[in-house]
């Protein structure tokens, strides 16, 4: 099975989001809780929808990722615009925080 992880965005500002293994919501893809099989991929999913539930996030849903050098990296373009940011301007989104580290 692929990895998954748990994304959604978060209802008060709209970010984008990731389940942690603490059931938290973490801004930076490497904090997500990874799911290895399917039956861990619906436990997080089930949690992550109680969260749109309750009107912490709303979009839940399972992401495909890869471990690459000890980093997680979405598998799709689209979900590692979603992580990053805007691929036109390197100095807006997540990848202009200092603390982003790019994969080489």
């Amino acid at each position: 099975m692929t990895l998954q992880v748990v994304t959604a965005n978060r209802l008060r500002d709209g970010d984008v989001v990731y389940l942690t293994a603490e059931h938290g919501w973490a801004l930076w893809l490497d904090e997500a809780a990874v799911a290895e099989t399917e039956v861990e991929a619906e436990a997080l999913l089930k949690f992550g929808e109680a969260a749109e539930k309750a009107r912490e996030v709303i979009r839940v849903y399972l992401m495909k990722v890869e471990r690459m050098e000890g980093k997680l990296d979405p598998l799709s373009a689209r979900e590692r615009i979603r992580a990053k940011g805007p691929t036109t301007r390197r100095d807006l989104g997540k990848q202009a925080d200092n603390g982003f580290k790019e994969h080489n």
